[in-house]
């Protein structure tokens, strides 16, 4: 059944007041949707600092913003490559020096169907590595200081997290012997959902005031798929786009600023776009299947993240 709860349009940015004060930060959004959220949370007034991995890409997209919202417009990047746990490290020891308050660290940031396997330089299989390892570390390391400003924690999942094995593959995590890209996309996207659950159950048990939702953005016409799919998968996204079916990378944000900023939000739960396959449509809260917060399976990820990384969580 839909979600009625924003009325039938759905959540929509008309919804935000002033944002004045507010410091939202946001990895990958030097397009996309991250890219169109900045935009957002910014004609709102809020502060932005964008973790991205191109410097010259992030200096473009700061000049686009201060082009549209004027000179004053606070907006920011800090260099930081996922895939790279030395450069999250330092990236987030730059955000605690220079950023005294977080109210949301959006996790916006992803690589999806890689064709053919590839190892990050930590030794990690390329989408677990940046997509779920990466924000693992960032948002530890991160989050003394969103705990401190009542902040929350958003994780942009994808709907891929119902494809693949629908679990964790742990006796082969890099997938050395069964490496097909969709799977291993999906896996990686499960992941991050899983963290966030557990992360939630985490909080509970220790009363900690952060809160953590997780949202994905339906089929929109962002840049993942054409920057790192195979040629083929590329072509498929490229002739799709072209329909219906694909909505902007505007819509594709809307997501992602709700649970970064509607109050009133159930934890447990995948907010998305609700319409048909919820691809697209009105925004609220979608279908959560329950293999995405099995409670065996998260615990084992956890632990095994914190051993993959050498990162041990406070909570």
């Amino acid at each position: 059944m839909a979600d009625t709860t924003f009325g039938p349009k759905g959540w929509t940015p008309e919804r935000l007041g002033s944002l004045a004060g507010k410091t939202y930060l946001i990895t990958g959004a030097n397009a996309g949707a991250g890219f169109q959220a900045s935009r957002i949370l910014l004609s709102k007034g809020a502060k932005v600092v964008m973790l991205n991995r191109s410097a010259a890409k992030s200096a473009t997209a700061v000049k686009t913003l201060k082009n549209e919202f004027g000179a004053n417009a606070d907006i920011s990047f800090v260099r930081m490559d996922l895939s790279d746990l030395a450069s999250v490290q330092a990236a987030a020891d730059e955000v605690n020096k220079t950023v005294p308050q977080i109210d949301a660290l959006i996790c916006n940031a992803a690589i999806a169907q890689v064709p053919a396997q590839k190892l990050t330089v930590d030794g990690f299989e390329s989408q677990l590595g940046t997509n779920h390892y990466g924000h693992f570390v960032l948002c530890g390391m991160l989050f003394d200081r969103i705990e401190d400003s009542k902040g929350r924690i958003v994780v942009v999942a994808s709907l891929g997290y119902n494809m693949g094995i629908k679990t964790i593959q742990f006796d082969d995590m890099n997938w050395d012997k069964n490496y097909n890209a969709n799977p291993v996309y999906s896996q990686s996207k499960l992941a991050q959902m899983m963290f966030a659950y557990e992360l939630q159950d985490r909080l509970e048990e220790t009363g900690k005031d952060v809160q953590v939702y997780v949202c994905h953005p339906g089929a929109s016409a962002t840049s993942l798929i054409s920057t790192s799919g195979g040629l083929m998968t590329r072509l498929t996204w490229w002739l799709m786009s072209k329909t219906p079916m694909v909505q902007t990378a505007e819509k594709g944000a809307y997501p992602e600023i709700m649970c970064a900023t509607e109050d009133g939000l159930e934890p447990r739960a995948l907010y998305g776009p609700t319409g048909l396959m919820q691809t697209g449509g009105p925004v609220g809260k979608g279908t959560l299947n329950p293999h995405a917060y099995d409670k065996a399976v998260m615990e084992k990820l956890w632990n095994v993240s914190e051993e993959a990384t050498g990162f041990r969580w406070a909570v």
